[in-house]
């Protein structure tokens, strides 16, 4: 079947637009979850410093099985491992529900984040694989929007949800997108690779940083780079996103539905800064646009320390927006520094920074307010965690233009 033909009977878009509902389904969970844990916190009796091991175990995991996810990705096909991660998500969230202490509680959210891990490196690999390499920033940002669009609806929705029936009734909705979302994507996701001898856009992408079709992502230096770069780059945005609904309780005597009208506020202003910056990646130098993301995310972040709820509102809404949106134009760059076939093993290798400092932050900022008895020492470690992002992204900025200039060796005779 010649190149049009195929193209023709199985147009990137629709299964593009499979793996985006699939993204919608899981994050609805991950990113919705948040307006529960204040009274999850209340039932199971745990301090700070415990509900910072029950959102940071996220990372743990995330570490344990972001390698493992990609492989598979790799090994088995991304549809299928994003399928039965879906299948996991959905199984976590019906045991927590059933849950009747902190250790039990533990259990269920590892069976949750498991699934999770393997459905979100595996769309990600979908997502790469899909789209044309002309609009990867454009369509990274989409899919940071409609992962944003998750969590406005799911936070406000989990909030009235737990108001008006409790929390283990709310996370019975979050249960039953996971099973929706992986039934979509099985039966609209066709996405076949390339015939042998055909290289794919990723392939010529970036040839001086990836080596050829041959190289290996656990032995890029780009790679494992882009891992330190997305962990503390997702730090602020992840640890945010799960201690909001703590904060404005704790500092400004907001209830859960509350909470969930600024975590939707902040991911509502993510649609729109991941669609604006997706379009300027596919414009100008993606880490030029990257570098000014973090400026704006390290004042976003210091500001969180202004005792004042307006400030409060706008610094969260700058945290979650910037945040999550450089997070998705760094796994789109993860995407294009390897060939096709290592797009999962590339996956798997950032996606376990993501996972380190996913479980590091949120750690470190229930300890602090155990320590501190406030949240300021921990909103000032996320700002120095941008700026230290910042610093990395100017020196991947160098090396990539440093390779890029290299000439390639003459062949001899």
């Amino acid at each position: 079947m010649s190149a049009p033909s195929a193209a023709a009977s199985n147009p990137w878009a629709v299964s593009f637009a499979a793996a985006l509902v699939a993204m919608f389904a899981m994050q609805l969970s991950n990113l919705g979850f948040s307006p529960l844990l204040p009274s999850i916190q209340q039932e199971f009796h745990m301090s700070y410093t415990q509900l910072g091991t029950f959102t940071g175990m996220y990372g743990l995991l995330a570490i344990a099985l972001s390698v493992p996810a990609g492989f598979s990705a790799k090994r088995f096909g991304e549809k299928r491992v994003l399928a039965l991660g879906l299948v996991g998500v959905a199984i976590g969230s019906l045991l927590l529900g059933q849950t009747w202490n902190f250790g039990s509680a533990l259990v269920a959210r590892g069976v949750t984040i498991t699934g999770y891990r393997f459905a979100f490196v595996s769309v990600l690999v979908a997502v790469a694989l899909t789209a044309p390499l002309s609009v990867r920033g454009r369509t990274m940002g989409l899919v940071g929007a409609v992962s944003s669009l998750a969590s406005v609806v799911g936070a406000p929705l989990g909030g009235l949800l737990v108001r008006d029936f409790g929390w283990r009734t709310a996370i019975l909705g979050y249960a039953g997108m996971a099973i929706a979302g992986s039934i979509v994507l099985l039966t609209f996701y066709r996405y076949r690779p390339p015939a042998a001898g055909v290289a794919s856009a990723s392939d010529a992408a970036t040839p001086a940083l990836h080596g050829g079709p041959s190289a290996s992502a656990f032995r890029s230096p780009i790679v494992w780079l882009l891992a330190l770069i997305v962990g503390l780059g997702g730090f602020g945005q992840f640890t945010v996103t799960n201690f909001v609904p703590s904060v404005a309780r704790a500092n400004y005597g907001l209830d859960a539905a509350a909470a969930g009208v600024i975590i939707s506020t902040g991911y509502l202003t993510a649609i729109v800064v991941n669609l604006v910056v997706g379009a300027l990646a596919d414009r100008f130098n993606k880490l030029v646009v990257l570098g000014g993301v973090f400026v704006i995310l390290a004042v976003a972040s210091a500001s969180m320390t202004v005792q004042s709820l307006s400030v409060f509102r706008l610094a969260t809404a700058g945290v979650l927006g910037f945040g999550f949106t450089a997070a998705n134009q760094l796994y789109g760059l993860a995407g294009t520094v390897m060939p096709r076939d290592e797009v999962g093993n590339a996956m798997g290798v950032v996606s376990l920074g993501a996972g380190l400092f996913g479980f590091f932050g949120p750690q470190m900022l229930g300890i602090l307010r155990d320590w501190t008895g406030t949240f300021v020492a921990g909103f000032y470690m996320v700002a120095v965690a941008d700026v230290i992002t910042l610093a990395l992204i100017v020196f991947l900025y160098r090396m990539t233009r440093r390779a890029s200039r290299t000439p390639a060796p003459r062949r001899q005779g």
